[in-house]
């Protein structure tokens, strides 16, 4: 089963500059202390681009995890995608949306997932990983919008 959910997020910033820092490896590092969480391969600083990957290392529930993810798609300055290659998830991928709103740039994320483990995993994902997920981007949001306001 499929998991999906939407943030909306208000980014105090043009839409170029909205864009460029919610593919930031530095800024999604910044976001995650709290998870330990490095970029171990592929790009590990500065902006990620089409077709490029990263591979992330983070302590999640107390386990380690590695996710690599790849920029599968890229429409400057309005979208993203990034999907999992490989990683603890069944399958993974984060839709960004970017839109123009007076001086400020809502930020759409939309993310959908499985975990790979049968009816457990089905259970794990309605239980607990749907509530953490949402959680991680709404935290790593948080961050974005403070970024954003340092900036100005």
């Amino acid at each position: 089963m499929t998991v999906g959910f939407e943030l909306r997020t208000l980014l105090p910033l043009p839409i170029a500059r909205a864009f460029d820092l919610a593919r930031d490896i530095d800024a999604h590092l910044g976001s995650m202390k709290s998870s330990s969480e490095r970029a171990v391969g592929g790009v590990t600083h500065g902006l990620i681009s089409m077709g490029e990957t990263v591979t992330w290392r983070a302590v999640h529930f107390g386990v380690p995890f590695y996710l690599e993810s790849r920029i599968s798609s890229m429409t400057p300055p309005t979208s993203f995608t990034d999907e999992q290659v490989r990683g603890p998830f069944k399958h993974f991928r984060h839709d960004h949306w970017f839109t123009e709103a007076q001086d400020h740039t809502l930020m759409l994320d939309e993310i959908e997932f499985s975990a790979p483990f049968g009816p457990l995993g089905v259970l794990a994902e309605k239980l607990i990983l749907a509530k953490y997920m949402r959680y991680i981007i709404a935290k790593r949001n948080a961050f974005l919008v403070a970024a954003a306001r340092s900036q100005l």
